[in-house]
């Protein structure tokens, strides 16, 4: 079938009224500089291309291109500048590419990534980051750097379960929290309390935290120096020997 091509707000048009979107998870729509489209029953694929947006459910997608393709437009490819925001969870992701299913709301980043946790104030960078949005499970995988207020984290890989609080590090896991530096075989943080369980070969430099001096002890209040005894006026008759008379 010959792919029709044409002004994005036309094929939005045709996008929305298809009949297979009924069954689709969430509602979708986009917009694009260029948009080509081919909506042949249970073959539908459609490319955007320059300032390609996408919103579906709670999460909307920008970047240089998005392909949309699969029964109901199940799956996204997205390449280019990629930036993902689900506005419910209150997370945010940058990645060079990015593939996303929609029906089991899952998506899937490569090359170097940036995930945000605004809840949990956390920052999270990888080579390869892939998020069940469902389920609120998030994997990454290859120089794994992980930034939470004074707590900074390393590894190779890494499990991420938001719903419980729980960070797991693995392949040479590192932290540093306060000046101290850590490491195992395994690394656990709760992310709502900061505490670092340490698992297997564990190693760490503590420093010594500076007590804060005392203060001072506060001078005594002085008593007002008694004043010294008058001179005599040397016009005034010294008195005479012997006591009066």
């Amino acid at each position: 079938m010959r792919p029709w091509t044409g002004p994005a707000r036309i094929v939005l048009a045709c996008f929305l009224c298809a009949p297979a979107l009924a069954w689709a998870a969430d509602p979708i729509s986009f917009s694009a500089d260029s948009v080509q489209a081919s909506l042949a029953k249970d073959k539908e694929d459609t490319v955007l291309t320059g300032k390609a947006r996408v919103k579906t459910g709670s999460i909307s997608i920008a970047a240089d291109r998005i392909e949309l393709f699969g029964k109901d437009f199940t799956y996204l490819q997205c390449s280019g500048s990629v930036k993902v925001e689900d506005s419910d969870k209150k997370i945010a992701l940058e990645a060079p590419d990015l593939y996303y299913d929609r029906t089991k709301k899952l998506l899937r980043a490569q090359g170097p990534s940036i995930l945000q946790d605004e809840k949990n104030k956390l920052v999270l960078k990888a080579e390869w980051i892939e998020s069940d949005s469902e389920n609120e499970v998030t994997l990454a995988e290859i120089a794994v750097r992980i930034v939470k207020d004074k707590l900074a984290c390393r590894s190779e890989y890494a499990l991420y379960r938001r719903k419980d609080n729980i960070l797991e590090l693995t392949g040479a896991p590192s932290a540093s929290k306060d000046g101290d530096d850590y490491s195992a075989s395994r690394i656990v943080v709760n992310t709502d309390t900061d505490d670092i369980q340490l698992e297997g070969e564990v190693k760490g430099s503590v420093i010594e935290k500076a007590k804060a001096s005392p203060a001072p002890p506060a001078p005594a209040s002085q008593a007002p120096a008694t004043a010294p005894p008058a001179s005599p006026d040397k016009n005034e008759p010294a008195p005479e020997a012997g006591g009066p008379k």
